[in-house]
């Protein structure tokens, strides 16, 4: 399946709350959700409708898999690895997805949201211990530096993504030097570092055992 290349507040509102999928805007008054928090998207603005046991499932997967904005397949490539190792399965799903360098890139500030990170990376804006690396679904390790181009230091866009950092914070995963445009890896993420958006990442495994 192809990725979504739509208005992506559109994708907030089917899933009836915020995924901070539009950078700045999300924390202002045009913000889709704010405005229409009752209303699906549409022509007509439909009411929502329940979900049976079976929508639920698959409503908590497609807001995931829309949060880190990646396709069915790549979804599904992650939870086949995360069912892989030890331990429990949605924890380490969401671990994974967090490790992303597009999503680290995020996390750190250096852009507004996930797709914007994902441009930064792939047109060579980043340096992940001293060498560039484009490839945004690059699992970061534990003592990874990952740091802004020297010649990218003063694009406006990351410097707005930094200055606006202070309203959504830092995971304590993630260590940042904004002087110098860098960040640290701590440690590896874990659930409870997951704390911006509400995800019941059992039900994601649910849906995948019935499928």
């Amino acid at each position: 399946m192809a990725k979504y290349n739509g208005p992506v507040c559109r994708l907030c509102r089917r899933e009836g709350m915020k995924l901070f999928l539009k950078g700045e805007r999300c924390y202002t008054e045009k913000c889709a959700v704010e405005r229409r928090p009752e209303q699906s998207p549409g022509e007509h603005g439909h009411k929502r409708s329940k979900f049976s046991e079976f929508g639920i499932r698959l409503r908590e997967k497609q807001k995931v898999k829309r949060i880190y904005n990646l396709t069915e397949r790549q979804f599904n490539k992650y939870f086949k690895e995360a069912s892989r190792h030890k331990g429990v399965t949605g924890d380490i799903l969401i671990s994974l997805l967090e490790r992303r360098l597009d999503n680290v890139v995020f996390r750190l500030g250096f852009s507004s949201s996930r797709r914007e990170a994902r441009e930064i990376v792939r047109h060579g804006h980043i340096f992940l211990n001293a060498k560039k690396v484009d490839i945004p679904s690059y699992l970061v390790k534990v003592g990874d530096r990952v740091e802004i181009a020297e010649s990218s230091k003063k694009l406006d866009r990351i410097n707005r993504s930094l200055d606006i950092l202070g309203r959504r914070g830092i995971p304590e995963w993630l260590d940042l030097d904004r002087e110098n445009y860098h960040g640290l890896i701590k440690r590896l993420p874990v659930r409870e570092d997951m704390v911006s958006i509400p995800i019941e990442e059992q039900l994601i495994v649910e849906f995948y055992s019935r499928v």
